[in-house]
């Protein structure tokens, strides 16, 4: 395994199993990382839906977020990124099957990103898409935070 790929598999475990709001509420996430990019799917489930019976807004901003996010910590490899600001449009609503976000790259520099991010239902539409500025934090990409391999 590379040094590339090892973090990606690193930043991948830290996102499902180091944050508990991914492994109890949004349980059938997964998340797939490459240089610049990163590939989130989630199963919709009526626990996401308002009372119009759709998913929430904040479930379109989390994937789309998450998936930026994780393009740009692909390249940033000794501290966790944050979020700045992050803006979403939704073209549609959606009520079921399995969604996936695609977050990629757009501007690099030494302290600044900009990713933006789709939101895909399983027919391959888009519904939803958005761009994010992401900024370095003072916060080291250690085990303490999840970041690791479990052998």
């Amino acid at each position: 395994m590379t040094d590339n790929e090892l973090h990606y598999r690193k930043l991948e475990r830290m996102y499902l199993e180091g944050a508990s709001i991914n492994s109890s509420f949004y349980e059938t996430t997964t998340l797939h990382i490459e240089e610049e990019k990163a590939t989130i799917t989630l199963e919709i489930s009526p626990k996401y839906f308002h009372a119009l019976g759709a998913m929430h807004g904040s479930v379109y901003f989390k994937l789309l977020d998450d998936a930026a996010f994780f393009a740009v910590n692909s390249i940033v490899k000794d501290v966790f990124v944050l979020t700045t600001n992050y803006n979403i449009n939704i073209i549609r609503p959606v009520s079921q099957g399995v969604l996936k976000a695609i977050g990629n790259v757009k501007f690099s520099s030494k302290n600044l990103w900009i990713a933006e991010s789709t939101l895909y239902d399983e027919k391959g539409r888009p519904i939803a898409f958005g761009t994010g500025h992401f900024a370095r934090s003072k916060v080291a990409l250690t085990e303490k935070i999840g970041y690791c391999l479990p052998w």
